[in-house]
């Protein structure tokens, strides 16, 4: 293993090993300092919430971007536990699960199951649950580093996960697990390249949104369920929340499905809008003709 990998892998291994309450503490202070230093991702944040929420009062958007780079530092923390200690330790902070019911009916199907997992509350967390659950494949873009790749593969490498890059041999792979039963797990809020996806509606802004996910399910009759994995207050562990997709996520139309899909993140991100990846810049490509986002 290279150096910086073997470094890193040291690093979150270390910060692993601290108790899930001071991780809690010490990844609200991150938020903090993030703030008090204007760094890049206190920047797009609050630039991502005055777009999405232009109506919210002023003090009210400023409370939620405070909260916002806490949990963010939050997840940073704990996905550190999760990548380095055993699964079965990392469930144990699982106190609650919603909608089991909804997942155990799409599996008894027998015709698949997508899993679309927003950048919600700890999304490393759920994908140690779902793989509990059944043989999960997971959708990922791998880092440009090579060595990056192969660390971020053996963090997230753990009996009944398939890792599968986001190229065209690897959604091959996808499509046949989906039509023998299986289950796959997707971020659905990842900004696609342009040419791979459909403009539709998020938070009211035309955002560039994957069709990978609808045209699976259009193809492969596959149920799709949303799913996040929100973080309690008070270090107190996390709540799987799974909620039922609409059925036009995989209507042949791939503008109506791409819009009844960033509709369904939006319900998920009310249940929990603090914990949603504001950090992310969403908007950057933009339709042809349309001025230009800026996020500095």
């Amino acid at each position: 293993m290279p150096i910086p990998a073997r470094l890193l892998h040291a690093i979150l291994w270390l910060i692993g090993c601290l108790p899930f309450r001071a991780l809690h503490v010490l990844g609200g202070g991150l938020g903090m300092l993030t703030r008090w230093f204007g760094l890049r991702e206190a920047r797009v944040a609050w630039r991502s919430l005055a777009l999405c929420f232009p109506a919210m009062d002023p003090l009210q958007r400023r409370a939620l971007w405070r909260a916002n780079l806490a949990e963010t530092g939050r997840t940073l923390l704990e996905t550190a536990r999760f990548w380095t200690r055993p699964a079965a330790s990392n469930l144990m902070l699982v106190r609650e699960v919603q909608g089991r019911e909804l997942l155990d009916a799409a599996r008894a199907a027998g015709r698949g199951v997508i899993i679309a997992a927003p950048h919600l509350g700890n999304w490393e967390l759920l994908n140690q649950w779902l793989a509990t659950q059944s043989e999960l494949a997971i959708l990922y873009r791998p880092p440009r580093k090579a060595w990056g790749d192969a660390l971020i593969r053996r963090f997230r490498a753990q009996p009944g996960v398939t890792q599968v890059r986001a190229e065209a041999s690897g959604v091959r792979i996808l499509f046949r697990h989906l039509k023998d039963g299986g289950m796959l797990g997707i971020l659905p809020d990842q900004q696609p390249k342009r040419g791979d996806g459909e403009f539709a509606p998020f938070f009211g802004i035309p955002a560039l949104t994957m069709s990978l996910l609808p045209r699976m399910a259009h193809k492969t009759g596959a149920a799709v369920l949303m799913a996040f994995a929100e973080r309690l207050p008070g270090a107190k562990g996390f709540r799987i929340r799974l909620l039922p997709g609409p059925a036009a996520i995989a209507d042949a139309d791939t503008m109506k499905a791409a819009a009844a899909l960033n509709a369904s993140i939006e319900s998920c991100i009310a249940l929990a809008p603090a914990q949603y990846q504001w950090s992310y810049k969403r908007f950057t490509i933009r339709p042809d003709g349309a001025e230009a986002i800026r996020y500095d």
